[in-house]
Order: structure tokens, then C-alpha cells, then sequence
């Protein structure tokens, strides 16, 4: 996958999710559980 593409995708996502910079699609994700915060390593 090109550098290209892998910005197109992001632009997308941004512009259909309503999201200002790539740090909101973070919070974005983590709000509807598509991610989750890291576990502390023991």
C-alpha cells in the first residue's frame, strides 16, 4: 500500500466522520470501541 493511498484513505475517513485532524479519528475510534487503551505490561 502506497504512502498515497494510505492518506487518501485517512482523508476520507476524516471527511465522512466529520473529523478536523487525524488526533480526532483517534478519539473517534476509541469512543465507538474500534480500539482500546493498551494494558500496562507487568
Amino acid at each position: 500500500m502506497s504512502v498515497l493511498t494510505v492518506r487518501t484513505h485517512i482523508q476520507r475517513a476524516m471527511t465522512k466522520l466529520g473529523a478536523r485532524d487525524r488526533a480526532q479519528l483517534v478519539v473517534i475510534a476509541y469512543q465507538n470501541g474500534l480500539v482500546r487503551p493498551a494494558q500496562p505490561q507487568s
